[in-house]
Protein backbone atom coordinates (compact mmCIF):
# COMPACT_ATOMS: atom_id res chain seq x y z
CA UNK A 1 0.00 0.00 0.00
CA UNK A 2 2.82 2.41 0.81
CA UNK A 3 4.44 1.73 -2.57
CA UNK A 4 1.14 2.54 -4.27
CA UNK A 5 0.98 5.83 -2.36
CA UNK A 6 4.50 6.80 -3.48
CA UNK A 7 3.75 5.83 -7.09
CA UNK A 8 0.56 7.87 -7.01
CA UNK A 9 2.50 10.81 -5.54
CA UNK A 10 5.17 10.60 -8.26
CA UNK A 11 2.75 10.11 -11.14
CA UNK A 12 0.61 12.98 -9.88
CA UNK A 13 3.66 15.22 -9.73
CA UNK A 14 4.55 14.43 -13.33
CA UNK A 15 0.96 15.09 -14.39
CA UNK A 16 0.76 18.45 -12.61
CA UNK A 17 4.17 19.79 -13.67
CA UNK A 18 4.15 18.15 -17.14
CA UNK A 19 7.90 18.48 -17.83
CA UNK A 20 7.45 17.09 -21.35
CA UNK A 21 5.10 19.96 -22.15
CA UNK A 22 7.57 22.42 -20.60
CA UNK A 23 10.45 21.25 -22.80
CA UNK A 24 9.65 23.79 -25.57
CA UNK A 25 9.54 26.49 -22.88
CA UNK A 26 12.97 25.46 -21.63
CA UNK A 27 14.31 25.46 -25.19
CA UNK A 28 12.88 28.93 -25.79
CA UNK A 29 14.28 30.31 -22.54
CA UNK A 30 17.76 28.93 -23.20
CA UNK A 31 17.85 29.41 -26.97
CA UNK A 32 20.53 32.12 -26.76
CA UNK A 33 22.74 30.24 -24.26
CA UNK A 34 25.77 28.13 -24.97
CA UNK A 35 25.90 24.50 -23.91
CA UNK A 36 27.57 25.16 -20.56
CA UNK A 37 25.12 27.92 -19.60
CA UNK A 38 22.15 25.79 -20.68
CA UNK A 39 23.34 22.91 -18.52
CA UNK A 40 23.87 25.28 -15.62
CA UNK A 41 20.34 26.64 -16.06
CA UNK A 42 18.99 23.10 -16.18
CA UNK A 43 20.83 22.13 -13.00
CA UNK A 44 19.85 25.29 -11.11
CA UNK A 45 16.19 24.99 -12.15
CA UNK A 46 15.84 21.43 -10.92
CA UNK A 47 17.68 22.13 -7.68
CA UNK A 48 15.36 25.10 -7.12
CA UNK A 49 12.30 22.97 -7.89
CA UNK A 50 13.44 20.32 -5.42
CA UNK A 51 13.87 22.97 -2.73
CA UNK A 52 10.48 24.57 -3.51
CA UNK A 53 8.63 21.25 -3.43
CA UNK A 54 10.32 20.02 -0.26
CA UNK A 55 9.67 23.30 1.57
CA UNK A 56 6.05 23.21 0.37
CA UNK A 57 5.73 19.63 1.56
CA UNK A 58 7.16 20.38 5.00
CA UNK A 59 5.90 23.88 5.73
CA UNK A 60 3.79 25.16 2.82
CA UNK A 61 0.57 25.75 4.70
CA UNK A 62 2.48 27.27 7.62
CA UNK A 63 4.28 29.76 5.35
CA UNK A 64 1.04 30.84 3.67
CA UNK A 65 -0.60 31.27 7.07
CA UNK A 66 2.26 33.51 8.24
CA UNK A 67 1.64 35.94 5.39
CA UNK A 68 -2.12 35.54 5.57
CA UNK A 69 -2.29 34.16 2.02
CA UNK A 70 -4.95 31.66 1.07
CA UNK A 71 -4.31 28.86 -1.41
CA UNK A 72 -6.90 30.35 -3.74
CA UNK A 73 -5.17 33.74 -3.75
CA UNK A 74 -1.90 31.95 -4.49
CA UNK A 75 -3.57 30.15 -7.40
CA UNK A 76 -4.84 33.43 -8.87
CA UNK A 77 -1.45 35.14 -8.61
CA UNK A 78 0.40 32.14 -10.04
CA UNK A 79 -2.13 31.77 -12.85
CA UNK A 80 -1.75 35.43 -13.80
CA UNK A 81 2.03 35.04 -14.01
CA UNK A 82 1.65 31.94 -16.21
CA UNK A 83 -0.68 33.91 -18.52
CA UNK A 84 1.89 36.70 -18.85
CA UNK A 85 4.64 34.19 -19.66
CA UNK A 86 2.40 32.57 -22.28
CA UNK A 87 1.80 35.97 -23.91
CA UNK A 88 5.53 36.65 -24.17
CA UNK A 89 6.01 33.24 -25.80
CA UNK A 90 3.30 33.94 -28.38
CA UNK A 91 4.94 37.30 -29.15
CA UNK A 92 8.29 35.54 -29.56
CA UNK A 93 9.98 37.58 -26.85
CA UNK A 94 10.65 34.88 -24.28
CA UNK A 95 14.30 33.94 -24.14
CA UNK A 96 15.15 36.69 -26.60
CA UNK A 97 18.89 37.38 -26.81
CA UNK A 98 19.54 41.07 -26.16
CA UNK A 99 23.06 42.16 -27.00
CA UNK A 100 24.31 45.31 -25.33
CA UNK A 101 27.30 46.74 -23.53
CA UNK A 102 26.37 44.92 -20.34
CA UNK A 103 27.09 41.50 -21.88
CA UNK A 104 29.73 40.91 -19.23
CA UNK A 105 26.92 40.43 -16.75
CA UNK A 106 24.91 38.10 -18.99
CA UNK A 107 25.87 34.96 -17.05
CA UNK A 108 23.87 36.25 -14.09
CA UNK A 109 20.81 37.28 -16.12
CA UNK A 110 20.84 34.12 -18.22
CA UNK A 111 20.96 31.71 -15.34
CA UNK A 112 18.29 33.74 -13.52
CA UNK A 113 15.65 32.25 -15.85
CA UNK A 114 16.31 28.98 -14.03
CA UNK A 115 14.59 30.46 -10.98
CA UNK A 116 11.97 32.68 -12.64
CA UNK A 117 10.04 31.66 -14.65
CA UNK A 118 11.32 28.09 -15.09
CA UNK A 119 11.45 26.84 -11.50
CA UNK A 120 8.71 29.17 -10.30
CA UNK A 121 5.93 29.29 -11.42
CA UNK A 122 6.24 26.88 -14.37
CA UNK A 123 7.61 23.79 -12.62
CA UNK A 124 7.09 24.56 -8.96
CA UNK A 125 3.87 26.43 -9.58
CA UNK A 126 0.61 26.76 -7.65
CA UNK A 127 -0.59 23.31 -8.70
CA UNK A 128 2.58 21.54 -7.57
CA UNK A 129 2.84 23.56 -4.35
CA UNK A 130 -0.80 22.98 -3.51
CA UNK A 131 -0.35 19.28 -4.16
CA UNK A 132 2.66 19.16 -1.83
CA UNK A 133 0.71 20.92 0.91
CA UNK A 134 -2.18 18.45 0.57
CA UNK A 135 0.10 15.40 0.60
CA UNK A 136 2.08 16.74 3.53
CA UNK A 137 -1.12 17.36 5.48
CA UNK A 138 -2.70 13.98 4.75
CA UNK A 139 0.47 11.91 5.27
CA UNK A 140 2.47 13.74 7.92
CA UNK A 141 4.40 10.86 9.48
CA UNK A 142 8.20 10.86 9.23
CA UNK A 143 8.24 7.71 7.08
CA UNK A 144 5.87 9.13 4.49
CA UNK A 145 7.63 12.50 4.40
CA UNK A 146 11.00 10.84 3.75
CA UNK A 147 9.43 8.74 1.01
CA UNK A 148 7.89 11.82 -0.61
CA UNK A 149 11.22 13.65 -0.51
CA UNK A 150 12.90 10.72 -2.28
CA UNK A 151 10.15 10.84 -4.91
CA UNK A 152 10.81 14.56 -5.40
CA UNK A 153 14.50 13.88 -6.02
CA UNK A 154 13.58 11.15 -8.54
CA UNK A 155 11.22 13.56 -10.28
CA UNK A 156 13.85 16.32 -10.53
CA UNK A 157 16.44 13.86 -11.84
CA UNK A 158 14.03 12.81 -14.60
CA UNK A 159 13.37 16.48 -15.47
CA UNK A 160 17.12 17.11 -15.59
CA UNK A 161 17.61 14.22 -18.03
CA UNK A 162 14.72 15.44 -20.18
CA UNK A 163 15.96 19.02 -20.38
CA UNK A 164 19.47 17.71 -21.01
CA UNK A 165 18.14 16.42 -24.34
CA UNK A 166 17.23 19.98 -25.41
CA UNK A 167 20.14 20.33 -27.93
CA UNK A 168 18.95 17.22 -29.76
CA UNK A 169 15.40 18.60 -29.82
CA UNK A 170 16.68 21.90 -31.19
CA UNK A 171 18.57 20.16 -34.00
CA UNK A 172 15.53 18.03 -34.82
CA UNK A 173 12.97 20.84 -34.91
CA UNK A 174 15.09 23.58 -36.44
CA UNK A 175 14.53 27.29 -35.88
CA UNK A 176 11.18 27.46 -37.69
CA UNK A 177 9.83 24.37 -35.98
CA UNK A 178 10.96 25.70 -32.62
CA UNK A 179 9.16 29.01 -33.22
CA UNK A 180 5.94 27.20 -34.11
CA UNK A 181 6.10 24.90 -31.08
CA UNK A 182 6.97 27.82 -28.79
CA UNK A 183 3.92 29.80 -29.87
CA UNK A 184 1.64 26.79 -29.55
CA UNK A 185 2.97 26.13 -26.06
CA UNK A 186 2.53 29.81 -25.25
CA UNK A 187 -1.16 29.54 -26.13
CA UNK A 188 -1.50 26.38 -24.03
CA UNK A 189 0.28 28.06 -21.11
CA UNK A 190 -2.12 30.99 -21.31
CA UNK A 191 -5.05 28.56 -21.21
CA UNK A 192 -3.47 26.75 -18.25
CA UNK A 193 -2.95 30.05 -16.43
CA UNK A 194 -6.58 31.01 -17.00
CA UNK A 195 -7.72 27.63 -15.64
CA UNK A 196 -5.59 28.12 -12.52
CA UNK A 197 -7.01 31.61 -12.00
CA UNK A 198 -10.59 30.46 -12.58
CA UNK A 199 -10.15 27.68 -10.02
CA UNK A 200 -8.98 30.18 -7.42
CA UNK A 201 -11.71 32.70 -8.25
CA UNK A 202 -14.40 30.01 -8.15
CA UNK A 203 -13.34 28.95 -4.66
CA UNK A 204 -13.05 32.51 -3.39
CA UNK A 205 -16.36 33.61 -4.93
CA UNK A 206 -18.58 30.51 -5.23
CA UNK A 207 -21.56 32.44 -6.57
CA UNK A 208 -19.57 34.30 -9.23
CA UNK A 209 -18.73 31.40 -11.57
Amino acid sequence: MELQIYIKFLVGLFAIVNPVGLLPVFISLTDSLDSESRNQTNRMANIAVAVILIISLLAGSFILDIFGISLNSFRIAGGLLVVIIGMTMINGKLGENKQNKEDLHDSVSKTSVALVPLALPLMGGPGAITSMIVWGTNYNSIGYIIGFIICIFIFCACCWLLFRSAPFIIRTLGKSGLNVVTRIMGLLLMALGVEIMVGGIRNLFPGLL
